[in-house]
């Protein structure tokens, strides 16, 4: 994977600062925007962000609460969340973006995708979680905790100083605004092209059976993958398979193993969804 150098902007978004990541200028491109998830920073991102820089002008923004940017307490609910990102891409001078969002980013994505659909090229879903499946909240915990050992131990270096910063009741909050948003009926009414990638060993995902059903009742332009062997935070555990399936997915080509770099997706849906333009 080539490395990227990472310049590091802060704009203001309704008041408030909003540091963002920005990878190398892809002209005529449509830029990339990757959105983390709840109580975090984007930092771990960068791994699959960096593997997809070439593909256009990559930006990693701190949402406002998150990371390097101050925010209110208690968090911005997921419709807020959208708002301030929309609010970035202002800010940024960015028309119109590829969004690519895990875990509370892809509720993120949706709203946003929603609300300005003309702004929204397609978005990329890894691990887009809540609604029925993480409900109630002790439910969604258990599945936090599951998650957790499945994951890179590596990981711990972003996740565990940015849950500190973030603070625990906030991130309570936080966790429990995004599993009482209806990601699934969100995804299902998707107005732009969508690929949603789910891992197979992500206990916050439905279960293969429900996964496969998803695929045949979503719109023509939604795409249902699998990442075998990925948990909840593949953006950082596997950044090969993740950019590998987006690659495919943006060219309008079948989704299929990568041997090149060992990638391990699968495709449930029969018919590949549309592609953005």
């Amino acid at each position: 994977m080539a490395a990227v150098d990472w310049e590091t902007r802060e704009v203001d978004v309704a008041g408030s600062p909003v540091t963002v990541r920005v990878g190398p200028e892809v002209p005529g491109s449509t830029p990339l925007v990757h959105v983390h998830g709840f109580a975090v920073s984007g930092r771990y991102l960068l791994p699959t962000a960096a593997a997809l820089a070439d593909r256009g002008t990559t930006y990693v923004p701190d949402l406002p609460g998150h990371g390097a940017s101050p925010g209110p307490r208690p968090p911005l609910s997921i419709p807020h969340l959208a708002e301030a990102l929309l609010g970035t891409l202002d800010a940024l001078g960015l028309d119109r973006v590829l969004l690519v969002g895990n875990s509370m980013g892809g509720p993120v994505s949706l709203e946003t995708a929603h609300r300005a659909p003309d702004r929204v090229a397609g978005i990329v879903l890894a691990s887009p979680a809540g609604g029925a499946h993480n409900q109630p909240l002790p439910r969604a915990v258990v599945q936090l905790l599951r998650d957790a050992v499945h994951e890179d131990p590596r990981m711990g270096r972003y996740s565990l100083p940015d849950y500190a910063h973030y603070g625990p009741v906030a991130g309570l909050a936080a966790f429990r605004q995004m599993v009482q948003f209806p990601s699934l009926e969100r995804l299902l009414r998707t107005p732009v092209p969508t690929l949603a990638v789910v891992g197979s060993r992500d206990p916050l995902m439905p279960p293969p059976h429900r996964v496969r059903e998803l695929a045949h009742l979503g719109p023509g332009h939604l795409t249902v993958v699998v990442v075998l062997g990925a948990a909840h935070a593949m953006n950082y555990s596997h950044p090969e398979e993740l950019a590998h399936a987006v690659r495919c997915w943006l060219d309008g080509q079948p989704i299929t193993d990568d041997p090149a770099a060992h990638a391990r997706t699968r495709v449930l849906q029969v018919a590949q969804g549309d592609a953005p333009v």
